[in-house]
Parts: C-alpha cells; sequence; structure tokens
C-alpha cells in the first residue's frame, strides 16, 4: 500500500549527520542559503520511502551539484524511482535556464514529483544485489557512488543503432512443440492452449520460463555483437479473454527488458500470439482454425496492443523497447482477407500510437507473406512524408530458403544468389520510405555438399563423403557443408544490412542450426556477427 503525503513537505531544516571531513564542502546543508523544502511524492511506496527521503536531502545538500547519486544501499526495485527523483533535481535546476532561489511567497524552487514504480516492479541487478553500473566513492569522493550516464558502458541510449543485428528469443514465452519437443512428452498437447491445460502445466511453465532464457544469455548474446531482441509474446498475457490460457509470460518479458538495459540491447516487443489465431500455426498458441478475423478478436487484439503500447511504450521504457509488433505472421488466405488485413493495421497503429507516451516508438507490422512492395501505399497513408529512417510505422518480413517448394531445386550457389537477390525481390530499394525489417530468418536450405564444395539440391546424397545439411548434426558438419552453410549465412547478413532497417535470426535457442547459439559454435556465423570469412559475395559497393 503507499504511504501517502499529501502536500509532501517534511522539514525545513535538515543537516547531515555522519559526513567526513574528506567529502566535499558542498555536501554540507546550509539553511539560511538553500531551499530546505523536502518533498516525497504522494505514490512512494512505503518500501521505497527512506530511500526517497536520501535523495531528497541528497538535493538539498547539493543544490548546484551536476552529479546525479544513488545511495550504495539502493535495492533495485528502488533504483529507477530514486534516479528519476536525481534526474529530476538536475532537469529543475539546469532546464529553464540558471538555478534561483524561491521567494517568499512561492516557497518551491522546484516541482514536487510523481513517481510511480515501475511496472512489475523489476530491474536488473549486478551480482552484488545491487544495480550494475555503480563507481563506488573514494576517501575523497562523493557522498554517494555515482552513475556516469555518458560513460562507455553497454547502458542503453534512446538512440538506435544504424543497423539492428538481432536474434529471436523463440520458443521462450509461447511455445512451439518442434522446438520444444521435451515439453510435450508424456502429454497430449499440440499447443500452447492444450498445454495449459495438462497436468502440472503451471508449474512447468514457471521451470521453463525461468530456465529457458536467462540473464547469462543476454550477456553472451551480446558479447557476439548482437544488438537486438526481438521477443514473442501472446496476447493472454495481458487479456486471455475467456481462454484457457496459464497468465505469468509478461513478468518474464519484464526481466528480459531489464536484462537488455543492462547490457546495452534493444528490443522489439512481438504479440506473436492474437485472439481467434491469425494462422492457425503454433506459434500462435493454437493450432487449427483461423478465427482472428471472426467475432470480436480484431478489437479484442487492439485492447491487447493498448495494453502493451501504454507499458512497453512509456518513457520508462524508451531506452530499451524500440517497437512493438502488431501481429507475426497473418495469412492472407482461406478466412483472412488481405484487404481487412491491412485496414486493421492502420487501426491498430493509431491506437498504439495513441496510448504511448514514447512518441518515437516504432510500429510494426507482418506482411502477412505478401511482401513489403505490397504496403506502401498503408506506409505512406500511415507515416505521411517520413523517411525511412524516422518513419514510425514499418514492415516485418520473414525469409527463409528451406520452407517453401521454390527454393527445394536450388544447389548451394543458387541459394547465396538468391539472398543476394533479396534486395530487388523480397525487400524494398533504398528509395523507398516504407522501413523494412527481417523478423525471421535462417541459417538452413535443403542441399546436400561434396567433399569438394559442389552442392545438389534436395537431401540425399550421392557421393562419398557427401553431407545433407537437414540430417547431420552440427558437430559432424565437414569442413565442406560448414563453409557453404556460413557462405549463405554471410550473403544473407550482407543483403539485410544493405536493404533493410535490421535482422532478426531465428532463433537463440533451438534444435541443430535453428539454434544461434549452435551456430556460434559450430563456426556457421563470426562473432561478432559483423565479421566476414567470405566478404563481399553480393558485390554490393
Amino acid at each position: 500500500m503507499a504511504r501517502q503525503w499529501a502536500s509532501a513537505v517534511l522539514a525545513a531544516s535538515v543537516v547531515f549527520t555522519s559526513i567526513s571531513d574528506a567529502r566535499p564542502a558542498s555536501y554540507f546543508y546550509e539553511p539560511a542559503e538553500a531551499d530546505a523544502t523536502i518533498r516525497i511524492p504522494t505514490t512512494v511506496y512505503r518500501t521505497q520511502f527512506d530511500t526517497v527521503l536520501a535523495a531528497e536531502m541528497s538535493r538539498v545538500a547539493s543544490e548546484v551539484d551536476t552529479t546525479v547519486r544513488v545511495p550504495t544501499t539502493v535495492y533495485t526495485t528502488q533504483y529507477d524511482t530514486v534516479l528519476v527523483a536525481e534526474m529530476s533535481r538536475q532537469a529543475s535546476l539546469h532546464g529553464a535556464g540558471s538555478p534561483h532561489r524561491p521567494a517568499d511567497s512561492h516557497p518551491t524552487a522546484f516541482p514536487t514529483l510523481t513517481i510511480a514504480t515501475h511496472p512489475s516492479g523489476f530491474f536488473p541487478t549486478a551480482a552484488s544485489g545491487h544495480r550494475s553500473g555503480f563507481v563506488m566513492p573514494t576517501a575523497s569522493g562523493s557522498a554517494y557512488p555515482t552513475t556516469n550516464l555518458n560513460s562507455s558502458s553497454n547502458a542503453t541510449s534512446d538512440a538506435l543503432p544504424d543497423k539492428l543485428r538481432g536474434v529471436n528469443v523463440g520458443g521462450w514465452l509461447i511455445l512451439e512443440k518442434w522446438m520444444n519437443s521435451d515439453m510435450f512428452d508424456g502429454n497430449d498437447a499440440s499447443d500452447q492452449l492444450t498445454f495449459d491445460q495438462t497436468d502440472g502445466a503451471q508449474e512447468a511453465l514457471e521451470k521453463h520460463w525461468s530456465t529457458y532464457f536467462t540473464e547469462s544469455d543476454v550477456e553472451k548474446i551480446a558479447s557476439w555483437g548482437i544488438n537486438a531482441l526481438r521477443i514473442p509474446i501472446g496476447y493472454w498475457a495481458y487479456d486471455t479473454f475467456g481462454a484457457h490460457y496459464i497468465q505469468g509470460a509478461d513478468a518474464y518479458l519484464e526481466k528480459a527488458i531489464g536484462w537488455a538495459r543492462t547490457h546495452g540491447l534493444k528490443v522489439l516487443v512481438d504479440c506473436h500470439g492474437s485472439p481467434g489465431s491469425q494462422n492457425g500455426f503454433d506459434n500462435s498458441g493454437q493450432s487449427g482454425a483461423v478465427m482472428w478475423q471472426a467475432e470480436n478478436n480484431l478489437q479484442d487484439s487492439i485492447a491487447v496492443l493498448e495494453t502493451m503500447a501504454e507499458k512497453y511504450g512509456s518513457q520508462s521504457y524508451a531506452d530499451v523497447v524500440f517497437a512493438l509488433e502488431l501481429v507475426n505472421e497473418p495469412i492472407s488466405w482461406d478466412q483472412n482477407n488481405f484487404t481487412k488485413t491491412q485496414e486493421w493495421a492502420k487501426d491498430a497503429y493509431n491506437a498504439v500510437k495513441s496510448k504511448a507516451t514514447n512518441k518515437d516508438l516504432r510500429v510494426i507490422m507482418h506482411d502477412g507473406f505478401m511482401g513489403p512492395s505490397e504496403w506502401q501505399e498503408i506506409g505512406q497513408q500511415v507515416n505521411g512524408n517520413a523517411t525511412r529512417s524516422d518513419a514510425h510505422f514499418g514492415m516485418d518480413v520473414h525469409l527463409y530458403q528451406n520452407q517453401d517448394s521454390e527454393w527445394n531445386s536450388m544447389d548451394q550457389t543458387e541459394h547465396i544468389a538468391a539472398a543476394c537477390n533479396w534486395t530487388n525481390s523480397k525487400l524494398l530499394p533504398s528509395s523507398a520510405t516504407l522501413p523494412v525489417y527481417v523478423g525471421e530468418w535462417a541459417s538452413g536450405t535443403n542441399v546436400c555438399v561434396n567433399p569438394d564444395g559442389t552442392s545438389t539440391a534436395g537431401t540425399t546424397c550421392t557421393v562419398s563423403g557427401c553431407q545433407c545439411g537437414v540430417n547431420v548434426a552440427l558437430a559432424d558438419y565437414s569442413p565442406a557443408l560448414t563453409k557453404a552453410t556460413r557462405q549463405f549465412v554471410e550473403a544473407q547478413m550482407d543483403a539485410f544490412e544493405h536493404s533493410s532497417n535490421g535482422w532478426f535470426i531465428w532463433s537463440y535457442h533451438g534444435p541443430g542450426g535453428w539454434g544461434l547459439d549452435n551456430m556460434v559454435q559450430a563456426g556457421l556465423i563470426g562473432t561478432p556477427v559483423t565479421e566476414r570469412k567470405y566478404p563481399n559475395q553480393c558485390g554490393f559497393a
């Protein structure tokens, strides 16, 4: 329960005690010269009160000091509250000219700041139990350890990298049987919805959520030069609309956002499963019938997105969450009408932007397997005259060369050429103003590679020593298959970085070549991911 302090004025005479002579003289409170009003927001919780009081006392004691201080005893759940209070002190001192003393008739030199707790109360922790990034005081140092907001540490800023190089965290907050086969052993479930109705599902999910993806994974990902995460989550984390899903996944998304903040990564929050199922695939949470455009499901989808936008689109997330994806892979045939999907996307965009206080939040829409070119008119209507780098409505396209029959007749050389040609066939030209993100792609092709490096289409070898990627464990890849796969991976990344706003490989964990972690260990991708063993395969200038 909040500890209410209406008016929130506690004292007019507060003196620091136990400040050693080694600390700067500016820390001593001079009641005749400084604003002595100590303010506590009315929404501060009881567990945060002493911490916020300490921050206010620090403000009073160092009224013209520009150092942002956070006490070493601040718990991780209190850190942002205290930091906001300290930054408010900075803004009130320097945001509107020189500091001034209050007049007798207007005794408040600083605006009272109302601080709400961070959503879900989660913040990243350092090994010591405190927020990382502090510099501890020395004998002649400040009264509090300081956070250098302009340091070269991994702390995130609001600015986006020139190119987003990301990975999906698939199979974590939405189960997919082919990725999470162990979760489906011993039951008849086929997707998240049916799994959530099995015996022991709650306990199994909690264990899965807490172990499948952790901060150590984010730290490892960052070390590879990856600068963004695309995190799929289902609508039911926010509202089940009566469906029998188990809730709680959003608490783990909250943790992942905190880890990303700590390690300097951006996050795309992806509403991967929508009410009624947008595609009938298990990745929507419910396989089988597609009911997304039936009944109230489109309106319910927007209601969930508004909830998500209010949270992840708020200013407190602006340094990490750069985008919200409206829907993942809605089909554009059978039960779904593509024109209706496009009209819904405009409505959903407007709803999200109206709820988001971070006005730079990107809103991303999957192309419905129709290609970004089919969305350029919608993009113009939504983005107006914004440039490609400034536009807030963008497209997500998923590019795989191992899923559709059109690719099955190609050898590896042809696959690489097709990847290079994606700049003309599947993406948009540089003159286009609609941003495009490659939200999913993979390393696999259906080819067999001979010891001499030549390859053939298919999944069956005819030459001694040949290997086919689909039926060989990564640990057993021959040098020839490893080379052919890495060449394909690097060609794809070159094409994406030439003609898109960024890419996200599927996925961090996954069987065989579907897992980035596995790919790194097998040498199928460089570390950092900008490293090229086979540069300029596409001949881009």
